[in-house]
Parts: C-alpha cells; structure tokens; sequence
C-alpha cells in the first residue's frame, strides 16, 4: 500500500510554483485548467468527463440526461440585476441548457455563516422561487449547513439539476470546420457590475449584470432543427477563454471579428479605465453557438426573436486549419491571438 504522504512524489501539478491553492485556480483560466487537467481529471477519468462540457450527458432508459453543477460564493450577496439566488439558479439552468437539455430538477445546498440575517436569507431563496419558476424548473432536494460566524462570508449556494436531452448531442468535440460561431449579445456586463459593487465604483449609468436563464432562447434553437454542434455560456475567464477552450478540444482554429462583439459604453469605459479586456470579463446570461454554415442566418434570426438576445451576432467561423486557437481581426485589419485568462481578474464573481 501506498502512502498517504507521497503526493509531492507523485503528483504532476509545478509544486514549486503553486503549493498551495490560489484564487486564481478558481478563476475559469489557465490556472484552472492545469487544475482540472493535471490533477482532477487524472483522477476521476471516464468517459462522460472526457467532454469536458458544462454537464455531463448520460442514457439512462429511453432517453440521455444532462446532469451538473455549481457553486456559488459571489460577493457582495446582492448587486445590479441580481443576487446569488438568481445566480445560483440560472447559472446551473444554463449549464444544462448547453448540454441541450431543457431543465427540469434542481437540488440546492447552503452553507449558512453564523450571525446571516434571516431577512437577507429569506431576500435569496424568494430570488430562486423566482428563477426557478422562471426557467421552468422545480427544486426538489436539498441541504442545510452553518458555519461558526467569520468562516463563511455570509452565504454560500450549491445547486445541481438534471436536464432532458431532447435534440442532438452537443459538446466542444463536435465543432467542424465551417461552423458559424453566433455570440447572444453583449459582453462583460457581469463581471463588471460586480466590479464596480465591490469597490464602490461611480460611473453615469448604473451597469447591470446580464444574469439571465437561456432556456428560451436555447430551446428555441434546438426545436427549429438548426443543427447546433456545440453552446458554451460564456461565464468565468469570459469569451475569449471559452472559445480557447473549445478550439483546444476540437482541434480547429477559431476566427472571429472584434467588429461583430458587442460591449456597452459603460462596460468599455470601465475597462479602458481599469485596464481589463472584456473579452476576458465574466457574463452570466450569454452563450456562444457553433451551428452549421447553411443554418446561420436563420439560427441567428432565431436568437434575435428572444429579447435576452436581442442583440445577437455571427461574429466568426471554424477554420479548416488544424491549429488549435483563436484567433481575432480587430478594427484596424490586424490578427491577434486570444489565449485562456492568464491569473485572476476578479475573483468571486459567481
């Protein structure tokens, strides 16, 4: 028998340069992805894992099951367009959409900090009875912990669900050379609204999280026949970390146009002034669409009938080039690399 001790023998994570956890491992990057592809997915290997998707999707009887799940520990409690109610209930409603699956149950766990108000708590769960009935969903399992008071940050929400499949199977290994890329609408909003909370930020407009569940949208996509090959939200690490991620497993080169990225003034100003890219900034209400060239212009009028992605684009295409990146034409003609968030922006955004 082995020992317990030998992990500095054997695991392949650098421990010179990381020892220990940081909040950069949390932050949908690259460190988290080493994370995730040198030590948890070594140990938990499988082949519904291997999709490295948002949910796992498995048979079970007559029809395939989309199942996931999340935790959330942003902070502040509340902000612009949300809490961590609505976060917690749309963010896992979403990650099953991208499995294609239309949600159906949710469990959900709290992990309660001693001295929490009890009105801040009943303010979360109405949020998620909310969200819930919202996205068509029903939370029919759960769980209560409280921590000693100084060890939980107030609130923390885990929620799973399950999900029936009821179109084709998606997943980031099905992307083809061709496929157009759709993008649901503006950029960075989230990332930014929590942003500007947490460091009492003023700007002239108040910015609103894009919190929002996609089941409608999705759905209808799905149910027109359009043949989607992958979603993605585009959540921790942002839009630019997604699509890397997703050229990595297909294999292919992703192209997009910088013109065809929507951000708001407000968001934009915010970042030049803060010096962050918004393409690397978190969301919780958009997704990117890999469909079918032929499929394009009616996918795209599909999602622009839905009002949470009113203002959607094609903003790229797969390249029949076996170079797994992405990358980007920005206004003035040139091409750069878009490569995964290298550290943390910000932490506990979700």
């Amino acid at each position: 028998m082995k020992p317990e001790n030998d992990f500095a023998l054997q695991c392949p994570l650098p421990l010179r340069d990381y020892p220990v956890i940081t909040m950069a491992h949390g932050g949908g990057g690259l460190m988290q992805h080493k994370l995730l592809e040198n030590l948890f997915w070594p140990a938990f290997q499988n082949p519904l894992l291997a999709e490295e998707h948002d949910g796992a999707v498995a048979r079970l009887g007559d029809k395939p099951l989309a199942f996931s799940t999340d935790s959330y520990v942003v902070h502040p409690l509340f902000f612009p367009g949300g809490n961590i109610g609505t976060l917690a209930i749309n963010g896992t409603v979403n990650d099953l959409c991208m499995c294609g699956a239309r949600p159906k149950y949710l469990s959900a766990g709290f992990i309660l900090e001693e001295g929490l108000p009890m009105e801040t708590l009943w303010r979360v769960v109405q949020s998620m009875k909310a969200a819930a009935a919202e996205s068509g969903v029903q939370i029919v399992t759960g769980d209560i912990k409280v921590v000693d008071k100084g060890k939980g940050d107030g609130l923390y929400i885990n929620t799973a669900g399950i999900g029936v499949v009821e179109t084709q199977s998606m997943s980031p290994g099905r992307v083809q050379p061709g496929d157009a890329v759709l993008l649901s609408g503006d950029v960075g909003r989230h990332g930014v609204a929590i942003m500007a909370v947490r460091e009492g930020l003023d700007f002239e407009t108040t910015i609103e999280s894009d919190c929002a569940p996609l089941v409608s949208p999705v759905m209808k996509l799905l149910e027109s026949g359009v043949e989607v090959h992958c979603m993605r939200d585009l959540t921790r690490g942002g839009m630019a970390t997604t699509l890397a991620e997703i050229a990595k497993k297909s294999g292919f080169r992703i192209h997009i146009r910088e013109d065809a990225i929507g951000v708001a003034e407000g968001v934009r100003g915010a970042c030049e002034m803060l010096g962050l890219d918004p393409l690397y900034v978190a969301n919780e209400g958009r997704f990117v669409a890999f469909v079918a060239a032929q499929d394009a212009d009616r996918a795209l009028s599909i999602l622009r009938s839905c009002s949470c992605c009113a203002s959607a684009t094609l903003c790229g295409s797969v390249l029949a080039e076996k170079n797994p990146i992405v990358t980007l034409k920005n206004g003035i003609g040139s091409t750069r690399i878009l490569d995964m968030l290298m550290g943390e922006q910000l932490p506990r955004i979700c």
